[in-house]
């Protein structure tokens, strides 16, 4: 058998850049190994134009947020199916003094495009504590991961390009222009392999930074509000009366474990924003595959050019895959230049230490 690229990991990442080489006409065979853990499981799918305190632009929302947005529509269009949710972010404000800062911070145009102009505080002030009102992000929403992983993965299982097991960078033979594995030849393996990046021995060199984080999941039957809320924690509503509430970052006990710690600091934040009852349900942990300099790893292999990398994407695989992916098949294609910051070539002289 006989393929162009085989795709080892199918998070968000996987899936992403699977699905664009796919509609560039690349035969494409996903593996992905269900026995490893994957943080686009327990990854809240939130993108955000504004992040932060201080309303910090995403790095390069503008090329981001209008892509993202026509990407995930077109496969809900084509497929028929539902994944994707455009909502506003709602911030309430912690006082009068942050209400007054925000104000001179929206009167940059470049922070004014996302922010909307008129907000009904009303809305929210049933369930959220919020008497001084607050701001809406615009252009923002929510990416059922589970939902869009599981119905890619049906897409290539019907196409019959679907592995279902563990791809180990050890058990590729590699040469100047192919490589082969399990009797398959392929033009080029991209992995997506996300924390676990850090572990192959080809792209070990890179320099991750992983993060722990926990997320709850809750029922809160009188919660009505549609938008996300983010105070210091998000809310996310899944469905009428389910919210989903995160999250923690640690850089330290890298597992895949929950904790009593993690769930008394999102809830002690909970209880200081939500004014009606709620009940935990479920607890999640996961590990982002962020970097050392909160940029992605992409490119090919410094020496070994028939293998590749997509990931190291951290908190924001859901924001920055579609647009990086559509530049990363571009360059595999089409010889195009990559993104100099998110290109893997700025680490060559850790590849050569």
């Amino acid at each position: 058998m006989t393929a162009d690229f085989l795709i080892v990991g199918q998070g968000v990442a996987g899936s992403v850049l699977a699905w664009t080489l796919d509609q560039r006409g690349c035969t494409v065979i996903v593996a992905d190994d269900p026995a490893q853990p994957s943080a686009s499981a327990v990854a809240a799918g939130i993108v955000n134009p504004l992040t932060g305190r201080k309303l910090v632009r995403t790095w390069k929302a503008d090329d981001l947020f209008p892509f993202l947005h026509d990407f995930y529509t077109g496969i809900e269009q084509s497929l028929g199916v539902q994944f994707f949710h455009p909502k506003s972010i709602y911030r309430p404000y912690r006082s009068l003094a942050e209400q007054s800062d925000y104000s001179a911070l929206t009167e940059d145009p470049s922070v004014r495009q996302y922010v909307s102009q008129v907000v009904d505080n009303e809305l929210y002030s049933g369930s959220i504590n919020n008497p001084f009102g607050g701001l809406e992000v615009t252009g923002a929403g929510w990416l059922d991961l589970t939902e869009f992983v599981r119905i890619i993965k049906g897409y290539f299982i019907r196409k019959n390009q679907y592995f279902e097991g563990s791809v180990r960078d050890s058990d590729l033979v590699i040469s100047d222009t192919k490589v082969a594995w399990q009797g398959i030849q392929v033009n080029k393996v991209i992995f997506c392999d996300g924390a676990q990046g850090s572990q192959n021995s080809l792209f070990g060199y890179l320099p991750y930074n992983p993060v722990k984080g926990q997320i709850l999941t809750a029922v809160a039957e009188r919660y009505s509000i549609k938008n996300i809320v983010n105070q210091g924690l998000f809310i996310l509503p899944i469905r009428d009366g389910l919210i989903r509430v995160g999250a923690t970052y640690s850089w330290h006990d890298l597992d895949w474990q929950t904790t009593d710690e993690g769930r008394s600091f999102l809830e002690s934040k909970l209880q200081a924003i939500l004014t009606i009852p709620y009940q935990v349900v479920a607890q999640q942990a996961g590990i982002r595959p962020s970097t050392k300099d909160r940029r992605p790893f992409i490119g090919t292999h410094p020496e070994r050019s028939p293998v590749g990398i997509f990931g190291g994407m951290g908190t924001k695989g859901v924001s920055l895959a579609p647009y990086l992916a559509e530049q990363f098949v571009r360059h595999l294609l089409d010889g195009e230049e990559l993104e100099p910051e998110a290109n893997i070539s700025r680490c060559v002289s850790l590849y050569n230490r």
